[in-house]
């Protein structure tokens, strides 16, 4: 018979770190998902969201034995029921890595099979102000803010402790319409672009108020494009992945290679430079602007050939036997078709870059039936706060 314990307050004991920002603590037969907690900790948490199955979710409301790692959240906004963007605001440094570093294990063993030991890198000392790209939304008052976790309700915010003060300034002062969603990005030399993205039902429309094109800066070259698109958060992490990436991919003078879910070609120019004019580096994008700006900012890499669409579809024509192939995929992974096209073009070596750990694990899961080990694993806090990690897998046939 289902139950529903929406609402119950728990006294429990916490266990281990699960992927997704929560700890796993077991209650008569059943699974909580418990936020605000750490490993070890004994606490009250309230069960906020039970659909009757083996588990429910529920917030740490008091801590009644703390972990040594615990710490006071720097953020107002960031305890039980209030703003979701961070996870992990009451853990030190450390622990923050530590605890993915046990994620990044746990998927990879649980999916893949690999016992893999994981050490997580900092990008930088602070935990703070490293956020240069965020999205705001805005409330009924037109107060800027975020949202509670799991919920389309809209925390007002005066500050967001994580994200880049140019960015904060330009938009949390303001007044807005309802559910106008404002995007700010600060780029490398301080400018702040800002666009609005309308709250209107009938009519969602986009309006750039500041800026447009972002200067960003890494491996060795400056970066114009489209200030809203996609490129690395934090900072230092776009030049960590090309070094990582460019060390691991060693691809030959002529030989070819791919770049899949190229963007605007930040890694195809890692690859472009270790194969020379005589090489050839297949980009591949399917975001359009992207692929405009890639062109634009390689105009020096005439090897970089472009190739506009899904991955998937543009590689059911490919003949060619790249050396090294660079996979840098969205949140939900490559998937088997594209892993699938990858391994029937005999690729020596495989740079899989991963913002997610349980899609990383199942893609390695993938190649390994095909016979490509992992041999090696880097992992970045390339998102202090929050549960997120990127990782650098090299995967060799």
């Amino acid at each position: 018979m289902s139950q529903d314990w929406t609402g119950r307050t728990l006294e429990l004991t916490v266990g281990a770190v699960a992927h997704g920002g929560h700890c796993v603590a077991r209650v008569d037969g059943r699974v909580v998902f418990v936020r605000h907690a750490l490993p070890g900790e004994r606490v009250l948490a309230e069960v906020t969201e039970d659909n009757g199955k083996s588990f429910c979710r529920a917030d740490a409301v008091y801590v009644l034995e703390p972990a040594a790692e615990r710490v006071e959240p720097p953020c107002p906004v960031a305890g039980p029921g209030l703003c979701g963007g961070c996870d992990w605001q009451h853990a030190s440094g450390s622990a923050q890595r530590e605890l993915k570093a046990r994620v990044v294990e746990e998927q990879l063993r649980r999916l893949a099979g690999l016992d893999v030991p994981v050490t997580v890198e900092p990008l930088s000392e602070g935990l703070l102000r490293w956020r240069t790209r965020v999205r705001f939304v805005a409330d009924a008052d037109g107060n800027a803010g975020l949202r509670a976790h799991r919920s389309h309700r809209v925390i007002p915010l005066t500050d967001c402790p994580i994200t880049a003060r140019g960015a904060v300034d330009a938009v949390l002062p303001h007044s807005w319409s309802e559910g106008d969603e404002i995007e700010a990005t600060e780029d490398v030399d301080d400018e702040v672009h800002v666009r609005r993205l309308s709250g209107l039902a009938r009519r969602r429309r986009s309006e750039q108020l500041r800026g447009g094109v972002a200067v960003q800066r890494a491996a060795g070259r400056d970066w114009r494009l489209a200030a809203h698109g996609f490129w690395q958060v934090h900072p230092r992490a776009a030049d960590t992945l090309a070094r990582v990436v460019g060390e691991w991919a060693d691809a030959s003078p002529g030989a070819r290679a791919w770049d899949l879910y190229a963007g605007v070609g930040l890694f195809a120019s890692v690859l472009a430079e270790q194969v020379g004019p005589k090489g050839r580096v297949l980009a591949v994008e399917s975001g359009r602007r992207a692929v405009a700006d890639g062109r634009a900012n390689l105009p020096d890499m005439r090897q970089v050939r472009w190739r506009c669409g899904q991955v998937e579809h543009v590689l059911r024509d490919r003949t060619d036997t790249p050396q090294v192939v660079v996979l840098d995929p969205p949140r939900k992974g490559a998937g088997r078709p594209v892993v699938e096209a990858v391994v029937a073009a005999g690729p020596e070596r495989v740079v899989y870059v991963a913002c997610d750990p349980a899609a990383l694990a199942r893609d390695v899961a993938i190649f390994g039936e095909h016979g490509y080990r992992l041999e090696r694993l880097r992992a970045f806090d390339a998102f202090p706060m929050t549960h997120h990690v990127e990782c650098v897998a090299l995967l060799r046939r």
